[in-house]
């Protein structure tokens, strides 16, 4: 479904009529144009009257459709059931393209796919401006992969605010001729040659947007100390002092569900996702950082390629200037592929029916520290995580 509500915001309302549009709308029907964007003005402002959470951990999975995933019988009883009993299930949630390296891009500058880009960047090329600035939407007009310094990103802005981060790769660097341990990619101007797993390194740069920014490769060091192997994070969860505010969590090729058959003989799709999540999200939600204030994310970057989830979007999806292709390639957008969201925040059960993306996700975070909008993350009217997810009242 795609809505939008058109109308003008009039000076002079009073804040009560909008936080009562903005509530109608976080609780309409999936078959309501008010469950589309509501046409709410941008601001930079911490949303009033939302709890504070301040350890934000995303964790994202791999080319399931959500009536798959979620569907009777699910595949993924632990994900499907079990973690939305314990929290809020979104099952009008979006990838904004296909393939992958463009969904994770978008997740953290608000970038939409270009044809390279969403072509997962088969080759690590510069990216080509084909205009000095900026547009009025925050894009980089052109083509190429690894972003100018010019395109900030939200580890940007999050080190800016006196915040923290770390991206979590799973197998990154596991065999060191293959790429680093840390900030691990392949050189630029050359074939990318992680996209495909092996028996000893399953990692894969295109799950790792953090390697597409100059604003971030450019200080070795600093891409160094923030973007690491996973096995960083049990120590990094002891104590919400040593806790990033802004935790990025990719599993590798066959934990993600990517690889149907892993490599290694072991199975790969939902088997394996059942089994990381099983390990993982216990570990954070034990966390001091997550039970005193944080708010764990699973969801996918797209959905897979058949069926009426792969060609769909939502959220009055653009795509990029001068592209000629739709961002979803196979549809408009990157197909429904539903979030659970779990925090002490969230009443167990909830199922909100509000339409989100993932540049809803930026957008979130972004409003969440007090932080502006990057790219399509501030595009009017685009939906946040609100009352409809966050129903347990903060104690």
């Amino acid at each position: 479904m795609r809505a939008l509500v058109t109308g003008t915001v009039v000076s002079g309302l009073l804040a009560a009529l909008v936080a009562g549009a903005v509530f109608a709308a976080a609780h309409a029907s999936p078959d309501d144009p008010r469950a589309g964007p509501a046409g709410i003005p941008t601001s930079t402002a911490v949303p009033a009257g939302l709890p504070p959470v301040r350890h934000v951990f995303i964790l994202v999975l791999e080319n399931q459709s959500y009536s798959t995933t979620f569907g009777k019988p699910t595949p993924a009883p632990y994900l499907a059931n079990t973690l939305p009993s314990k929290g809020a299930l979104l099952p009008h949630y979006y990838g904004i393209g296909h393939w992958s390296l463009d969904n994770y891009l978008a997740l953290i500058s608000g970038q939409a796919p270009n044809s390279d880009t969403q072509a997962d960047c088969p080759t690590l090329t510069e990216f080509q401006l084909s205009q000095p600035k900026l547009d009025a939407n925050g894009q980089a007009l052109g083509k190429g992969c690894i972003y100018p310094a010019m395109v900030r990103t939200l580890p940007d802005q999050l080190e800016a605010a006196k915040l923290t981060w770390k991206g979590y790769m799973e197998d990154m660097g596991n065999d060191p001729a293959r790429e680093r341990p840390t900030c691990g990619h392949s050189p630029l101007g050359e074939d990318e040659r992680t996209s495909r797993a092996t028996a000893t390194d399953k990692y894969a740069a295109k799950h790792d947007p953090f390697v597409y920014f100059h604003s971030i490769l450019d200080d070795q060091n600093r891409c160094d100390t923030h973007v690491v192997n996973l096995d960083k994070l049990p120590a990094d969860l002891r104590s919400a002092d040593t806790t990033p505010n802004y935790s990025f969590i990719t599993p590798n090729l066959c934990n993600d569900g990517h690889d149907a058959q892993c490599i290694d003989g072991k199975s790969g799709g939902y088997a394996a996702i059942e089994v990381f999540l099983q390990k993982w999200v216990p570990l954070i939600m034990d966390s001091p950082a997550y039970k005193k204030d944080g708010l764990l994310i699973v969801t996918f970057d797209e959905s897979d390629s058949k069926g009426e989830d792969a060609a769909s979007d939502c959220c009055a999806e653009q795509g990029l200037p001068g592209e000629p292709q739709q961002p979803g390639v196979i549809g408009p957008g990157g197909g429904r592929v539903g979030a659970v969201l779990l925090s002490r925040f969230i009443k167990p059960g909830t199922v909100s029916t509000v339409h989100y993306n993932h540049y809803s996700t930026l957008r979130y975070v972004e409003d969440q520290f007090g932080l502006e909008h990057l790219g399509y993350a501030g595009q009017k009217g685009l939906q946040v995580f609100g009352s409809d997810v966050f129903t347990q009242p903060a104690q």
